[in-house]
C-alpha cells in the first residue's frame, strides 16, 4: 500500500461528506424587472420562477401568471401610481420579459398599451388612486 493511498481515501471520505451535506439546489429564479425608489430601495419586481413570472410588491409576493403582459402592466401601472403620489421610480425591466409581453400581445393583435386599457377594465380599477374597490370573493381572479 502507497504512503498515498491514505490521503486519497481521506480526500475521497471528505468530499462525499461535504456533497451529502450540501443544501439541494432550490428553483432557479431569474430577476426581470425592479422598480425602485430614488434612494435605490426596492418597491417591486418581476422574476421568473418554474415556468412562471412572479410579481412582489412591498416586499411580498402579490401574484403570479403565465402571462408576462399581465404581470408586466401591473408592475407598470404600481410605478404610474407612485409617480401620481409625487415620488420619483424608476422601473428597469429585462428584454427578456418585455419581449414576451410584447410577443404575446402582438399574437391577440393588440398594443402592449391596449393591453393595459383592457386590464384596467377587467380589474375595474379606478384611474383616481384614492378610490379602493374590495371585489366581494366571488369576483376575485387569481
Amino acid at each position: 500500500m502507497s504512503i498515498n493511498s491514505k490521503a486519497r481515501r481521506d480526500a475521497k471520505k471528505r468530499k462525499i461528506a461535504k456533497a451529502r451535506n450540501a443544501p439541494l439546489p432550490g428553483p432557479s429564479i431569474e430577476p426581470h424587472a425592479e422598480l425602485r425608489d430614488a434612494q435605490g430601495r426596492l418597491l417591486g419586481g418581476i422574476v421568473r420562477r418554474e415556468g412562471e413570472w412572479t410579481l412582489g410588491l412591498g416586499g411580498r409576493i402579490v401574484g403570479g401568471s403565465e402571462s408576462a403582459a399581465r404581470v408586466l402592466a401591473l408592475l407598470e401601472r404600481a410605478a404610474d401610481l407612485h409617480r401620481r403620489d409625487g415620488l420619483e421610480v424608476r422601473l428597469g425591466c429585462s428584454s427578456a420579459l418585455r419581449t414576451a409581453a410584447n410577443t404575446e400581445v402582438a399574437e391577440r393583435g393588440i398594443s402592449f398599451e391596449q393591453f393595459q386599457l383592457e386590464l384596467e377594465k377587467e380589474l375595474a380599477i379606478d384611474p383616481s388612486p384614492g378610490l379602493h374597490v374590495v371585489q366581494p370573493m366571488s369576483e376575485v381572479r387569481h
